[in-house]
């Protein structure tokens, strides 16, 4: 799947996580930011980047902004935004 514009899913509220998606020329790059990152950094990034890989996604940039989402809503808001970045409809 090709990111072919700039997309976001999820809020800022607490337990759910913002999730910015944008097109890249080469590569996936996923930057992380929350309130549990020391706890739950590398975790929150596998769960985006399985996503991603899962539906085809190999240039990307995902910026995601986490309050305490769990991992289903993580993968889900990061779904999401990368159909809404390929303009996919589900």
């Amino acid at each position: 799947m090709k990111i072919v514009r700039e997309a976001i899913a999820g809020t800022l509220e607490s337990n759910d996580v913002f999730v910015r998606v944008s097109p890249a020329d080469k590569g996936l790059n996923i930057q992380v930011q929350s309130i549990v990152l020391g706890q739950f950094g590398a975790q929150i990034e596998q769960a985006a980047r399985q996503t991603a890989q899962m539906l085809g996604v190999q240039n990307a940039v995902l910026s995601l902004d986490d309050r305490g989402a769990i991992d289903c809503t993580i993968r889900a808001r990061v779904e999401t935004a990368l159909l809404r970045g390929a303009e996919v409809q589900a």
